[in-house]
């Protein structure tokens, strides 16, 4: 059974990708959720753990989460844009888990003008997204996932409403502390867009690993991420610049080091080669580096992590969660 649903994926794969091409959409899809996900760099699919945040990355990691948890996340974000998010999930039967996320994006206030510069006064804009998860168990070590998305958009008087799906596949070693995973992410579009044109999400192919090492209490993360995406124009960087192959591929890998400290703790570091250059301003700045700390007692979970993710300032989220 698991061998065919990934052989389905593969097939599908170059269909997939040509349906997705096009001018990128609603990037901000790509803040993650999870502070563990930034921490590892803001990119990562295969961290197996019980952390129900880990699921809005790759749907498959819900099957490792336990029965009734509840999460509450805000993150601070460019400018005075804040974002907050809940999620609860609950399992069903053996095999099952279902889960319900929101999150909600706002942007803060902006001035209003006519193209002959009088002032209209002020106005906001804000997202909102609702994420539907599943996941089952296909096997002893092999699960996966599904999420849909309806995220509806306001930006002063026009809206626009985007329906999306994530897929993914995770196997789990236990034994051996092995993790692989593979994720379909933001399938879809909009099916009501401002002023008519209408845009496609940021579709992202992404496979990644998690390893912990042999005699080291230390996880080794590394995450691919754009795999459909390898055209001559990413040679070029925002200056003119050209990149070599090997710089090329770079910005395809995200990595990330978790440092398990007992069994209550754990401390993150990431590196993003693509949000360096993204983000590289000639200075003295840390582009591209993300860190984080973890930290488990009983039922509650806390996590907080520091990233930049825009070249006005940093990022912090906080994650909070309770097994009921």
């Amino acid at each position: 059974m698991k061998n065919r649903i990934i052989a389905y994926i593969l097939l599908l794969l170059p269909i997939i990708a040509a349906a997705q091409d096009g001018k990128n959409a609603f990037t901000i899809l790509r803040i993650p959720y999870s502070s563990r996900t930034a921490a590892l760099g803001g990119e990562n699919i295969s961290v197996a753990e019980d952390d129900i945040t880990l699921a809005i990355h790759n749907p498959a990691l819900l099957a490792n989460v336990a029965d009734k948890t509840i999460n509450l996340t805000f993150m601070t974000y460019m400018s005075d844009s804040k974002v907050a998010g809940a999620m609860f999930n609950k399992t069903f039967g053996a095999r099952s888990t279902g889960a319900v996320g929101v999150r909600y994006i706002d942007y803060g206030k902006f001035e209003g003008y006519t193209e002959d510069n009088i002032y209209t006064g002020t106005f906001s804009a804000k997202d909102i997204e609702l994420s539907l998860m599943y996941s089952y168990l296909l096997g002893e070590r092999w699960s996966g996932g599904v999420t849909g998305k309806f995220i509806y958009s306001k930006y002063e008087s026009m809206s626009a409403i985007t329906l999306g799906v994530d897929l993914g596949v995770n196997y789990y070693n236990q034994e051996s502390d092995f993790s692989m995973s593979f994720a379909l992410k933001n399938l879809g579009g909009q099916v009501m867009a401002f002023e008519e044109k209408h845009e496609t999400m940021p579709f992202d192919i992404q496979a990644g690993f998690t390893k912990r090492l042999a005699h080291a209490p230390i996880l080794i993360s590394a995450t691919l991420t754009d795999l459909h995406r390898w055209n001559k124009e990413q040679f070029y960087n925002a200056d003119g610049s050209k990149d070599n192959f090997g710089e090329l591929l770079l910005k395809h890998i995200v990595f990330g080091a978790d440092f398990l400290i007992g069994k209550s703790v754990n401390v993150s570091l990431g590196y993003n080669y693509r949000i360096s250059k993204e983000l590289s301003t000639g200075g003295n700045r840390l582009d591209g580096i993300t860190a984080g700390a973890g930290l488990h007692i009983n039922k509650v979970k806390f996590g907080v992590s520091y990233s930049e993710l825009h070249v006005s300032s940093f990022s912090l989220l906080f994650n909070l969660s309770y097994s009921l």
